[in-house]
């Protein structure tokens, strides 16, 4: 995946479309290329256009390190911290070696699978080729 310093998301947003416009309403592809849209469109909206170019920046920045707030010996552990009530959405932990984001959903946090960098990420045919 290339950077584009000072990429236009007008341009981004065109060229989106017309590679959706190629696919039938409802496809996998097409509604991959809206959501690209929508999911470009929101800093805007926002009004958050300028931080979205700055992590659009670090993503990219080899020496970009993502900054693990706690870690946890166990789930147990880390699932007592999460019902405290400190946590923050989008902040990343690692729990018994593993990376995981806190994540906000409606009326409560909860943990999202994150790796980490260098944690060996399993795919389904990683776990196929074990079979």
């Amino acid at each position: 995946m290339p950077y584009i310093p000072d990429f236009d998301t007008d341009a981004i947003l065109s060229i989106l479309g017309a590679i959706g416009q190629k696919y039938p309403e409802g496809s996998p592809e097409r509604d991959a290329t809206e959501l690209a849209q929508i999911a470009l469109i929101y800093p805007r909206h926002v009004r958050r256009e300028d931080e979205f170019r700055r992590f659009y920046r670090d993503f990219f920045d080899p020496s970009f390190k993502l900054t693990v707030s706690h870690e946890f010996a166990t789930q147990e552990d880390a699932d007592k911290w999460l019902t405290r009530g400190k946590a923050k959405d989008a902040e990343r932990v690692r729990i018994a070696g593993k990376g995981f984001m806190v994540v906000q959903l409606p009326g409560r946090f909860a943990f999202m699978s994150a790796p980490l960098e260098g944690e060996e990420v399993k795919t389904e045919e990683s776990e196929e080729d074990t079979k």
